[in-house]
């Protein structure tokens, strides 16, 4: 297993996060601990949650398993999902993130947390009052580091610009979706959270499963799976062409001796921005496989076969500018200067 610095804080993270979705969800105690076990032999020390995720159960469940080691784990939480029916039991007010914090930490079975995520963008409570009650909870020690999820570009650089002026706690990761099948980011969010020096922690890097071994090109539904039980199946990302990208990337796992999910996961974790990718599994024996996409790099024309057929094309402005720096180094005349 690889460790990377998360973005240009000092805390080192494995490559491979286990993430807990499933912790109540799929699977009991005994399996969640199995699995804690599993991950934590193959050098894991990196666990994703969140508060919401089955009404707090898979953080409680987490805590089980870690009692007795919670110095060997790096755990991240999240808050904003609504945990209860009351007006300010959601979102990420001053006094939804106190009371939900204090919930995580006596679910969890520890005193702090290692990295607390907003989980969602809250377009009712000013950043201010959220990115403040973040900074409180550092200076009380409650949290280590501060990260969002799912933020676009301009909010994410408009977060770290209002922290950095406040002298408060700025973000130190980036936890977004990304696979073969969805790579939306590459065009805004990657070159800002490498601007600002974030780490980037994925979530869904095998598209919910899509790229697992189980579907086949073209196929969008398999019995026994998310997208059959109609839970966190994320179709509606995928690339246009998701039956090519599938293909390609069976034809490679094949080629290089891989199952597709570990090749799929290698691809992930081998892009250069990339610091972690978040991997849940239903039980210990399907998570094992998993964790063997830690430790390698993929062979240069695998990698290289993989980026261009999951690549997406850029937009305006991009699309535009792309050509300029080419321009401007070859001092090309422009149309209208003079001879």
């Amino acid at each position: 297993m690889d460790y990377r610095n998360l973005g240009r804080a000092g805390v080192k993270v494995s490559e491979i996060c286990l993430g807990t979705m499933t912790f109540g969800n799929g699977a009991d105690q005994a399996g969640a601990s199995r699995m804690v076990d599993a991950a934590l032999d193959a050098g894991v020390n990196f666990f994703d949650t969140a508060n919401a995720y089955v009404s707090g159960t898979s953080e409680t469940m987490l805590g089980v398993a870690l009692k007795g080691r919670r110095e060997k784990a790096v755990i991240a939480s999240k808050v904003f999902n609504p945990m209860g029916p009351g007006i300010n039991d959601s979102g990420l007010s001053r006094l939804h993130i106190k009371q939900q914090v204090e919930g995580s930490l006596k679910r969890l079975q520890t005193d702090y947390i290692d990295i607390y995520y907003i989980h969602h963008v809250d377009h009712q409570t000013p950043i201010e009052e959220t990115l403040r009650a973040f900074d409180d909870l550092v200076r009380e020690g409650k949290i280590l580091y501060t990260a969002c999820s799912n933020f676009e570009a301009w909010r994410l650089i408009d977060t770290l610009w209002i922290s950095e002026t406040n002298g408060w706690a700025r973000f130190d990761a980036y936890q977004p979706q990304y696979s073969l099948m969805v790579r939306d980011i590459d065009e805004e969010i990657v070159p800002a959270c490498q601007a600002k020096g974030l780490g980037v922690v994925a979530w869904s890097p095998l598209a919910s499963g899509y790229l697992a071994g189980k579907y086949t090109p073209g196929s969008l539904k398999v019995q026994g799976t998310r997208s059959a039980e109609g839970w966190g199946f994320q179709a509606r990302f995928f690339a246009p062409n998701h039956a090519e990208i599938l293909q390609t990337l069976l034809d490679t796992a094949k080629e290089i001796g891989r199952t597709p999910a570990q090749t799929a996961l290698r691809w992930v974790m081998d892009q250069p921005f990339m610091t972690s990718a978040i991997v849940g599994a239903r039980n210990a024996e399907q998570l094992a496989d998993t964790l063997k996409a830690g430790g390698w790099r993929l062979p240069a024309e695998a990698l290289d076969s993989l980026n261009k057929v999951s690549a997406r094309p850029t937009r305006y402005p991009r699309a535009f500018e792309d050509p300029m720096p080419g321009r401007r180094q070859s001092a090309v005349k422009m149309p209208g200067m003079p001879a």
